[in-house]
This record gives structure tokens, sequence and C-alpha cells, in this order.
């Protein structure tokens, strides 16, 4: 995988995600399918928490599994506005750390102990695409549970 394909994997991601929850208002900040789930808001912004997470876990000081204390700041998050603002933030730190990095960069294998195992960074950082996807997923059932059509992300 080359940085470029990984660039804009990560950008069609993101373009995804934004087309999926247009038509998603503040007002919609607090719908939850049933009781104990993420709320909208939070479903964002755990997007942009772990897209954070994978950037810190391959350039910084390693993936952080206190999942405990990470679920609990996307707990405190009820606004769209604030966990849209996040996640704009996070794909955009994570697009300029990656075409920051040389191609051999993003070829060193991770700690045979870390998450993903001994992977090329550029493999582990595709899981942003993959855990995106996974949630933009759910989010269209949360926009249908509001009585509203989530947008066609492909078009």
């Amino acid at each position: 995988m080359s940085k470029e394909f990984l660039l804009n994997e990560i950008k069609v991601s993101k373009t995804f995600l934004d087309r999926t929850t247009e038509v998603l208002d503040e007002a919609d900040s607090t719908l939850i399918p049933a009781d104990g789930m993420m709320n909208a808001a939070q479903q964002i912004a755990h997007i942009a928490q772990t897209v954070d997470w994978f950037v810190e876990g391959v350039f910084g000081e390693g993936f952080d599994m206190d999942f405990e204390e990470h679920f609990k700041l996307v707990l405190a998050i009820n606004s769209l506005a604030e966990a849209q603002a996040w996640c704009d933030r996070s794909f955009e730190t994570a697009l300029k750390t990656i075409e920051g990095k040389s191609e051999e960069e993003l070829q060193v294998l991770t700690p045979a102990d870390s998450i993903m195992g001994e992977s090329p960074i550029f493999a582990v950082l595709a899981g942003i695409v993959d855990h995106t996807a996974h949630h933009r997923g759910a989010l269209s059932v949360y926009i249908r549970l509001a009585g509203k059509v989530p947008v066609m992300p492909y078009m």
C-alpha cells in the first residue's frame, strides 16, 4: 500500500461518514437506539477518538489500552456539533501526520506485542477506515430511527 493510497482511503472514509450523517442535526445528538448504548454524538466522538488513538499508537507513545478511561471522554459528549468538530480535527491531524511521513516510515513494523501485532504502520492505520465504516453503519441505523434517510455515501 502506498502512502497516497492510504491517504486517499482515509479521506474517502471521512467523506462517506460526512455524507451519511449530513441529515443529522443538533436535535439528534442524544438519539440512542436502546438504553446503555452511545448516542449519535458519542458515536461520532468515538470515531474521532479512535482516529487519534491509531495515530498516537503508531507515531506517539503507543496504544493506550485504558478503554474505560477513553469511554469516559466519549460519554461526556452530547453535542453533534462538538463531536463533528472533534472528528474533523482528528481526521485532519491524521492526514497531516501521514503526509509528513515517508513511504519507508510507513513500512516500519509495529512492536510484536502491540494490539495489531508486528505489522507495517500503513496496515495498522488502515484500521481507521474499517473502524469508521463500522460506526458509519451503526449511525445509519440511528438515522433511520430518527425517521430520516441516510444519504448514500458513495455518490
